[in-house]
């Protein structure tokens, strides 16, 4: 699973973080890859750890090869230090992380993105890499879907109102064009699920909407139905002026993508590589001779 950066923190990138050990082998320090992926707390980044120890071991794998308790020194001010627990990380072991990570944490969404592309890269062409990276944005927007809609209740939004908040949103970055308005602009069938035939720029931009008003909800405390369907409504349309500003293709602009379960069922036919190659599955023990 080799690959570009995959995210940034600073001037800081996971490619940047990376290291090599006395046998040749890539590895990372979990405490430094924790801010990448969104984790402020060591607590919470260390469950996701675990979960992925957990998945390592599942998968048939060997632990070891890929997670190595290790001590790091940390500094605590006034010129003192402390040692505080840490792991060394393989390629491997990073991808499981970032597989068992928080979803609802943007870091985490690109890191599940760019593992998922990349550990199939070694096996299918670009072109069924791209429907892999448009599965897996259509998968995190459905969940932010149910995020946003959880976040709405409790900012006073009622189940029966649902359909008028989640439409606001598309008004405001639609230009005024709701859901069933956008199907018929873009000649999407009535029974079709709207994002079921968005492609992955069109899906991104939507996440990215609902995202931000989650987050503005919550922010601000929102507890009145009308307002907080006005502020989705609000934020549809800052999206829309920013992709106006960067001179991209407004979304009602966009033409329908094949169905996702078309996308789906093409890259099901695709057989996948369930075990390691050898190089991946030895990880920290890199090229180490056998003894």
């Amino acid at each position: 699973m080799t690959g570009k950066n995959l995210v940034s923190m600073g001037s800081k990138s996971f490619e940047d973080l990376k290291k090599i050990n006395e046998y040749g082998a890539e590895y990372w320090s979990a405490r430094e890859i924790q801010p990448l992926l969104g984790y402020t707390q060591w607590r919470r980044f260390e469950d996701a750890i675990k979960r992925a120890i957990t998945s390592c071991e599942q998968s048939g794998n060997e632990v070891s090869y890929h997670f190595a308790d290790a001590g790091k020194m940390i500094d605590i001010g006034k010129g003192g230090s402390r040692e505080v627990l840490d792991y060394i990380l393989s390629r491997f072991a990073c991808y499981l992380i970032a597989q068992n990570g928080d979803p609802r944490k943007p870091e985490i969404a690109n890191a599940q993105k760019y593992f998922a592309i990349q550990a199939r890269r070694q096996e299918i062409s670009d072109a069924i890499a791209a429907d892999v990276e448009r599965l897996e944005v259509r998968k995190q927007t459905a969940e932010e879907f149910k995020a946003l809609s959880g976040v709405a209740r409790e900012a006073g939004v009622h189940d029966k109102m649902f359909g008028i908040f989640h439409d606001a949103g598309y008004k405001g970055m639609y230009g005024g064009m709701g859901r069933d308005a956008i199907k018929q602009f873009k000649r999407i069938p009535e029974k079709e699920n709207l994002m079921d035939r968005m492609d992955t720029t069109e899906l991104a931009a939507n996440q990215f909407r609902m995202t931000q008003t989650r987050d503005k909800l919550a922010r601000e405390r929102i507890k009145d139905q009308q307002f907080a369907i006005r502020t989705h409504e609000s934020v549809g349309k800052e999206v829309r002026d920013a992709i106006k500003r960067i001179g991209g293709t407004l979304p009602e602009h966009l033409s329908p993508a094949e169905h996702i379960k078309l996308v789906e069922k093409r890259v099901k036919s695709v057989s996948s590589k369930l075990k390691l190659e050898e190089k991946d599955a030895k990880g920290l023990i890199g090229k180490q001779e056998e003894e």
